[in-house]
């Protein structure tokens, strides 16, 4: 835990220390405060974007709240993790009329926070899993996850609305500085990039945290640890089994609310049992192929976050 904690400073640091250079170094290029109005505006637009977003993922899925007498002990469970968890106010507990086992954490100041799981879910895992599922994402919600990441998503948009200005600018101004333009333009997007991936990671980590919040919240490491194992084996296994046979689990952009990565879901192993499954899963060799992907990805690896919780299970010890 003590390595996580530090990773997700060091990546912050990277983002916050990146940013201050460039930016500094880009207002001396041009010789004007004019990204000032851009950071601005990338500020605004996520800021709004995280306030109006609940109503938006909810008309997207149809989200809506999961009444008691639909899954009276999902409810009571949820209903003790949120007590132990310690909340104020409690989250809502949602559902999502969707095939796919799945759940995901969202919420903003005009909506409150909530928790959805996915029809799928409620099919695929026992009751226990299903327990380990919802610690994970009130995880999420203790660790202020969707603020976090808003933060860091306006950095990247910041570099990204900066690039498309300067160039429509070299276009259509001859009379400034078109090479410090076309400079700025090219330098935004390659902060874009190493920006984008930087948040990426960040995500990851966010992830391996809520994954440890969730053993913590179970009654004591092991049997967490190994719920959640269980839990997420089936997950990607079932999606891989759907993508198998031609579902079509494209998100449109919101594979970060999800407990697992739909496009990296696995086919393999689907008769075994849960935590059978996932022991078979740890002895998957993470190719390199596999570790570029995951650069990209918002989750971690399956087989990496299985080793984790794995690690956990064995010390018995977060």
């Amino acid at each position: 835990m003590r390595d996580l904690k530090f990773s997700v400073i060091f990546t912050l640091a990277f983002i916050i220390g990146l940013t201050t250079l460039a930016f500094a170094i880009i207002l001396d290029i041009l010789g004007v405060a004019s990204p000032l109005g851009i950071l601005f505006l990338a500020i605004v637009f996520n800021i709004g974007q995280w306030l109006i977003s609940p109503y938006i993922i909810q008309a997207f899925y149809g989200v809506r709240e999961l009444s008691y007498s639909e899954a009276p002990q999902v409810h009571e469970v949820f209903d003790r993790l949120v007590s132990k968890a310690g909340f104020r106010e409690k989250p809502k507990l949602m559902i999502a009329e969707l095939p796919y086992p799945n759940a995901f954490a969202y919420g903003s100041p005009l909506t409150g926070n909530r928790v959805a799981i996915t029809r799928g879910l409620l099919e695929t895992l026992n009751l226990d899993e299903i327990e380990a599922v919802l610690g994970h994402e009130l995880g999420h919600l203790v660790h202020k996850d969707v603020q976090i990441m808003t933060f860091a998503s306006v950095i990247p948009a910041f570099f990204y609305l900066l690039s498309r200005l300067t160039f429509y600018s070299s276009l259509g101004d001859g009379d400034r500085d078109t090479g410090a333009i076309v400079v700025v333009g090219i330098l935004s997007l390659i902060l874009y990039f190493i920006l984008s991936l930087a948040t990426l990671h960040l995500s990851r980590l966010r992830e391996y945290y809520a994954d440890s919040y969730s053993v913590k919240l179970a009654p004591d490491p092991q049997t967490g640890a190994r719920r959640l194992m269980s839990a997420l084996a089936k997950i990607v296994s079932s999606m891989g089994s759907m993508k198998a046979r031609g579902y079509n689990l494209k998100v449109m952009g919101f594979k970060e609310l999800f407990i697992a990565d739909p496009d990296t879901a696995l086919k393999e192993y689907q008769q075994l049992e849960g935590y059978t499954l996932a022991q078979r899963l740890l002895q998957k060799d993470v190719t390199l192929a596999d570790k570029i992907m995951e650069l990209f990805s918002t989750h971690p690896n399956i087989v990496e976050r299985l080793k984790f919780l794995d690690s956990i299970a064995k010390n018995n010890s977060l």
